[in-house]
């Protein structure tokens, strides 16, 4: 199952997608917020690696002082054109409203890039007093649903201009709670929220308990977020392996196959973590080593 099909790594951080827009995205130079944040929501819009190498080849790095809209637009129209896919389908983004809706969904993406920047939203997200508060404040955005709302925050706080706890909110998305209805018979007084933390929680308890080994990110366990998308993954397995037990979204394949990369990551993150130091100490060590 595991090798025929395509499921995310248990630390999100960890993921290849992630591991780009950590690396390629946020810190590969020294960006301004307003611009940090227009390059994570211009790449996670369309959450695909070529997509982004396509728009910075065409048109340089990207960033606040050179955005265009039209620009941007021009060299998507001519990616559909030639039949190429600018969207990635992890996840599908919305059209949005009918007043909103253009000839096509990119350029009502794009343009709500441009709203955003150049409103005032920028400015409240970096004000936020908490990781609820910031989100409240993206989810407030047009087409952007509570998963997308999330999503989109935990990007946001991989970079040096926030610094939220990953342990202080969550918010299941569909996969996700679809996953814990096939975990669990009934959660009595507790919703998916308090699941997802209550595993988070425990997680050392009840490995440990069950004889469990499980390697934390160098030091760094589980957050509610990964815990989020493990779920998502228990969802996508059962679908296959246990078709029988049905999910409120009514999903009963898994979407893409597994296809290996040649290319070998080497894992960095944002280094408020402060793990990459311990990442190049297991790297110069002779032998396997990983907390």
């Amino acid at each position: 199952m595991l090798g025929a099909y395509k499921f995310t790594n248990a630390y999100r951080a960890s993921d290849r997608t992630s591991q780009f827009l950590i690396k390629r995205v946020i810190y590969n130079e020294d960006h301004d917020w307003p611009s940090t944040l227009l390059r994570v929501l211009l790449f996670k819009v369309f959450n695909k690696t070529a997509t982004w190498n396509l728009l910075e080849a065409s048109l340089g790095p990207m960033s606040l002082n050179n955005f265009s809209s039209e620009r941007i637009n021009a060299v998507l129209d001519d990616a559909i054109a030639s039949g190429t896919a600018i969207y990635s389908n992890a996840y599908i983004m919305p059209s949005g409203a009918a007043s909103m809706r253009q000839a096509r969904k990119h350029r009502m993406h794009i343009a709500l890039l441009s709203d955003i920047v150049r409103g005032s939203v920028s400015a409240d997200i970096q004000k936020a007093n908490s990781m609820e508060q910031a989100y409240n404040i993206i989810r407030s955005v047009p087409s952007f649903g509570p998963f997308l709302a999330m999503q989109f925050l935990v990007d946001l706080n991989y970079t040096q201009f926030l610094n939220f706890s990953e342990m202080d909110f969550v918010v299941p998305g569909p996969g996700a709670r679809d996953g814990i209805r096939k975990c669990f018979q009934s959660l009595g007084d507790y919703d998916e929220t308090d699941v997802i933390r209550w595993v988070a929680e425990r997680q050392e308890l009840e490995l440990s308990t069950r004889g469990l080994e499980f390697k934390t990110l160098w030091g760094r366990p589980l957050q509610l977020i990964d815990c989020q998308n493990l779920f998502c993954e228990v969802d996508k397995y059962a679908r296959v392996a246990h078709p029988e037990v049905e999910g409120r979204t009514g999903r009963t394949r898994i979407k893409q196959r597994f296809r290996a990369h040649a290319e070998q990551l080497t894992p960095w993150y944002p280094p408020k973590w402060g793990i990459n130091e311990k990442i190049r100490q297991c790297q110069a060590a002779p032998g396997p080593s990983r907390e």
